[in-house]
């Protein structure tokens, strides 16, 4: 299984024949952007009309993005300076999941703690925050990492900090047809499975009676999260990213 010299690290009939596969991926996000807008208003139709003109300031979604929710759509709209796992500077974007909610509070969690400890005005005190996670399924052509032969490479995959073999992989998969990347957590400390979707119209969103909120505490050792609300049913969760 030894690459081209100079080439990308896995062969090209590795990804000639992508096998279709479904998930439902769980996904979190902030939970406070209409409150944030409420704010500075003083009715609902103002508030409305704020709204709509923050909507028209956005950049245009994809063309396969434009009839879907927002809580699908929102991160194929965007070409950040900020790279990803599995996204370059400034390349499209992609939507992250999770296939078990604890997974998903660990990987949001982590890149809260990023954040944070990146800002100078943030790092000195504990952060506060709720979360929304809710569930869409997958289905499509997809890169599986878990199984053989890309397990083989598990390590370039699962690097903690340099993302440049993902990043690298995952245009080559866009190009193949690939609309989704399924990879083992690096940040939940069991390594469990998430995916990167890059097609729109590979998702579908799930019941959003099932959505959950969590608050989130982001110190500058660890990450406290803790369901919200009647009957939540879940125990806290503690991340450590800072040792």
């Amino acid at each position: 299984m030894t690459a081209v010299a100079g080439g990308p690290p896995w062969r090209p009939e590795w990804l000639a024949s992508l096998r279709r596969r479904r998930a439902v991926l769980w996904r979190g996000v902030e939970a406070q952007h209409r409150i944030a807008t409420m704010k500075v208003v003083d009715s609902v139709d103002e508030q409305d009309l704020l709204e709509a003109l923050l909507e028209r300031s956005k950049p245009p979604l994809r063309p396969q993005a434009e009839d879907l929710h927002y809580l699908i759509a929102t991160p194929f709209r965007y070409l950040s300076a900020w790279p990803s796992r599995f996204r370059g500077p400034g390349e499209p974007g992609v939507w992250y999941g999770a296939e078990r909610l604890d997974t998903a509070c660990a990987e949001v969690g982590y890149w809260r703690w990023r954040f944070a400890m990146d800002s100078d005005g943030l790092r000195a005190a504990p952060v506060l925050s709720e979360l929304t996670f809710f569930e869409a399924t997958v289905s499509g052509p997809v890169v599986d990492l878990g199984t053989a032969p890309w397990n083989a490479l598990q390590g370039r995959w699962m690097d903690p900090v340099d993302h440049a073999g993902c990043q690298q992989l995952a245009r080559a998969a866009r190009e193949a047809g690939a609309a989704w990347i399924r990879y083992r957590s690096v940040r939940d400390p069991r390594h469990r499975p998430c995916g990167a979707v890059f097609e729109p119209r590979a998702l579908t969103l799930g019941d959003l009676t099932r959505q959950v909120t969590w608050a989130c505490k982001v110190t500058a050792t660890a990450v406290l999260m803790r369901p919200l609300g009647i009957g939540a049913g879940r125990e806290a969760l503690e991340f450590s990213f800072g040792n």
